[in-house]
């Protein structure tokens, strides 16, 4: 009869311990998609779709410029959730054929992540698949990404970069990077 009882405990214990386990893990998930969110998320989707991107770089990328704030300028006039520089929004205006373009609508969301789609589509023709690449040519210029590759103290294979040599882009790379392993994990 104790056998029965002490079985009946040991069984009782496992169920309660899996419930918590379970309910710990839709807690972490939780808490990180506060910590991860992503807001305007059918315009990334969309926008990423139309141009063959990944919404969740779209996402990260957001992140790290922004941290979701449409209205953010930074100390070299880029503007909006992926800060997109004036003379990209003004390039990116003629090609895409955007009516009534000026700097300012770069504060607009879907104008801002629409270019910034675009433009993370063109590095990545530019680059192909090498994403360290494309996000070191999104921060750092694709022309200096090029002359990286091609300056052995920095690529041995002309292909992948060894060695990031302005530290900004070097931790921009790093802090996208991360952002995007964590949202296509959360959310994918």
């Amino acid at each position: 009869m104790e056998s029965v009882f002490r079985k009946r405990r040991i069984l009782i214990t496992l169920i309660i311990t899996a419930v918590l386990i379970i309910v710990i893990i839709n807690s972490a998930t939780w808490l990180l998609k506060v910590a991860f969110p992503v807001y305007h998320r059918d315009l990334i989707f969309r926008y990423s779709g139309e141009y063959d991107v990944d919404p969740y770089l779209i996402a990260a990328i957001i992140r790290s410029e922004s941290k979701f704030y449409h209205k953010a300028t930074s100390h070299k006039d880029a503007r909006g959730l992926m800060q997109i520089s004036p003379i990209t929004g003004m390039w990116a205006a003629e090609v895409l054929r955007i009516a009534d373009y000026v700097p300012e609508r770069l504060y607009e969301p879907e104008i801002n992540i629409m270019i910034g789609c675009w433009y993370v589509h063109m590095l990545e023709k530019e680059f192909g698949s090498n994403l360290e690449n494309v996000i070191a040519a999104y921060n750092g210029g694709s022309g200096n990404v090029t002359r990286w590759l091609a300056d052995k103290r920095y690529s041995n294979d002309g292909r992948h970069l060894d060695h990031i040599p302005f530290g900004e882009t070097r931790k921009y790379v790093e802090k996208v990077l991360y952002n995007y392993r964590v949202y296509s994990n959360l959310y994918k």
